[in-house]
């Protein structure tokens, strides 16, 4: 195809994009329309492989028959054979009428499986017995009926890695995967994001009247940088959203407005941002937010206090109790809900009250490099804790999650 007919077939399918995997796409599908040949289209979800079909159908000798778009993952799994096979007056509870399925009434035209990864295997089995023969049998009939129906099926899953998994039959993954179109994905067009977005942004401005959206270079930047993992659908939205709720903001009366970045990131979830490539400016820095630190040091904090214990058993015995790791997962350790051992485990492993003593005390000429930077980072913890609550000692507990015992013994080691 020239650069005129590409164009051409994206205007007429409201396609936007110049990015070169999306026209490879475009081209494979416009190539292959004319044969009956089977089609896979994969791709993350909302990256628009239902344009696919569409043009395949559109530009293939089919063109005059009918067209079914069926979404494998949307219909219950104990009426599959019935959508897409038919069934017979009787044949199961509710089943009032004889009923064609898809293949029957799609006969001469062409069916698009959406989702195909989720058919149940013995649906897997019936649909490559069409695409083999033609042939298949209604849900309580005996009696075999034939199709001619082209077949375009598309998946956000890797079905090469289901068929090593058991969960898809790898015959009708050959069979499926006659020709394979990859659609890329809104993170991989980079070019094409602010062409989206100044697109759905016009869309929607038209649709409402509304004044219509631009973006700073700044906002672009970001635009392009953000990850994206709900694809074209996800854009649309955001798009959408800003359009919405900041036109409102908007005093003058010219019809655009302009978003900055500031104002954009207000529009992309938090938890979708976290997944962008981090600078790393400083060893702190790496760990995150100040919360995400603190949680980090907790959790590390809490797995040395039970280690501690442990360590503290075999320093005073000589010898590594002999539990087994089903014991050690057992009740005989009998954990309080702080996070310290009871006083009937110590008793019973003959670990005395008096003897309560913390490892780190008992070896604390031994420590390595990394043990003092995590006794350092508790040390903070527990002097920011204590200073938060007055030092209140069984409110600073209770938010540090251990007993008031454990902190008294962690302020006089630490001399707060």
């Amino acid at each position: 195809m020239n650069a005129n007919e590409l164009q051409s077939l994206k205007n007429k399918y409201d396609i936007v994009g110049n990015d070169p995997a999306l026209n490879r796409a475009l081209e494979i599908a416009v190539a292959v329309a004319p044969t009956d040949i089977t089609v896979l289209i994969t791709g993350e979800s909302g990256v628009g492989k239902e344009n696919i079909p569409r043009i395949i159908h559109q530009n293939s000798r089919r063109r005059t028959g009918k067209y079914f778009a069926v979404n494998c993952g949307a219909i219950p799994e104990g009426t599959v054979d019935s959508e897409l096979f038919g069934h017979e007056k009787g044949s199961f509870t509710g089943a009032i009428d004889t009923r064609k399925g898809y293949f029957e009434e799609a006969d001469g035209g062409t069916l698009f499986l959406d989702e195909i990864g989720e058919l149940p295997l013995a649906s897997q089995a019936k649909l490559l017995r069409v695409l083999q023969d033609g042939e298949f049998i209604r849900v309580g009939s005996s009696k075999v009926l034939k199709t001619n129906v082209r077949v375009v099926a598309a998946t956000n899953v890797n079905l090469f890695h289901a068929v090593s998994k058991g969960k898809f039959r790898e015959d009708l993954f050959y069979r499926l995967n006659a020709v394979t179109i990859i659609m890329p994905s809104l993170r991989d067009r980079q070019g094409d994001i602010n062409l989206l977005f100044r697109k759905f942004a016009s869309d929607f401005a038209d649709r409402y009247g509304m004044p219509k959206a631009v973006l700073t270079e700044e906002a672009s930047i970001m635009l392009r940088k953000y990850r994206w993992p709900g694809n074209i659908r996800q854009l649309k939205n955001v798009a959408e959203t800003v359009c919405a709720i900041e036109a409102g903001k908007h005093t003058g009366r010219g019809d655009k407005f302009d978003v900055d970045s500031e104002t954009l990131r207000q529009y992309l979830p938090n938890q979708e941002e976290n997944l962008l490539p981090a600078t790393v400016s400083g060893r702190n820095e790496s760990l995150g937010n100040n919360s995400e630190r603190e949680a980090i040091i907790r959790a590390i904090y809490q797995l040395r206090q039970d280690v501690d214990y442990i360590k503290g058993v075999i320093l005073k015995s000589g010898t590594v109790p002999q539990q087994s790791p089903a014991a050690i997962e057992s009740s005989e350790y009998n954990y309080g809900k702080d996070g310290d051992m009871s006083v009937e485990w110590k008793e019973n492993q003959g670990v005395g009250l008096q003897d309560d003593m913390e490892p780190e005390e008992q070896d604390i000429n031994n420590l390595t490099a990394e043990d003092n930077s995590i006794r350092q980072n508790e040390l903070e913890l527990m002097s920011r804790v204590l200073k938060k609550h007055n030092g209140n000692r069984k409110a600073a507990a209770e938010e540090l999650r251990i007993s008031e015992r454990t902190l008294y013994r962690k302020i006089k080691q630490y001399n707060l």
